[in-house]
């Protein structure tokens, strides 16, 4: 934590798949997280953690949550069951943006989806012909939004694309190595992008300390 600006960090859909690796990974930097989730019941009495429960989507008491903190990182999503994913991601998206701006707070990171990333042809990958139809409209939100918020002019965001292959089923540890690009998917030798959601999150906080991509995407891969 030596010369680390920020100490206290906001962590928005901090129980979820990606959110519970992000609050880990800060917990062993160091950092106080105001852990922000619908259910935060596994989060109580944990050190270092202001655990605070709220719907994100609505709640107009976010922007209060998330006051006083340095830096906010939302890994927030609609729920990939969920059959109006996309309606709801793009309304509580906006509505963290909002919030986020009125709370004062400067420095966010926000976890998108790979769905943005460009093909060779510069391309939306979500928009290719033969993208997985069950995953499709969230992805869709994902990268819409992704759009919206590279038009912020106020804010030193910051938008995470993971590797193409990063769920639950492919497991994968904590190396603390990858590489990182822009706009385009980062391959390994044996032409697949991935990264396990620990490394996913060592690369987001390492975002948060070393601030490289401001007002920029940028995604992680083997």
């Amino acid at each position: 934590m030596d010369n680390v600006e920020y100490k206290k960090v906001a962590l928005i859909g901090a129980t979820g798949f990606v959110g519970s690796h992000i609050l880990d990974e800060l917990l062993q930097r160091g950092y106080e997280v105001t852990a922000i989730a619908r259910d935060v019941s596994s989060l109580k009495n944990k050190p270092h953690v202001l655990a605070v429960q709220m719907d994100v989507q609505e709640s107009t008491a976010l922007g209060s949550a998330l006051n006083g903190n340095e830096a906010i990182i939302s890994a927030y999503n609609a729920g990939w069951t969920n059959p109006n994913i996309y309606e709801d991601y793009m309304k509580g998206s906006r509505h963290i943006l909002k919030e986020i701006k009125e709370s004062g707070v400067n420095r966010v990171i926000v976890v998108g989806g790979a769905g943005s990333l460009l093909t060779a042809e510069d391309t939306r990958i979500v928009d290719g012909k033969d993208f997985p139809k069950e995953i499709k409209p969230g992805a869709l939100a994902a990268a819409d939004f992704y759009e919206l918020i590279s038009r912020e002019g106020d804010l030193d965001w910051t938008f995470f694309s993971p590797a193409l292959e990063m769920n639950p089923k492919s497991g994968g540890s904590r190396t603390g190595s990858y590489r990182t690009g822009t706009d385009y998917p980062i391959f390994d030798t044996e032409g697949h992008s991935r990264i396990s959601v620990q490394d996913a999150a060592v690369a987001i906080v390492d975002e948060l300390e070393n601030k490289k991509f401001i007002k920029r995407r940028f995604t992680a891969g083997y």
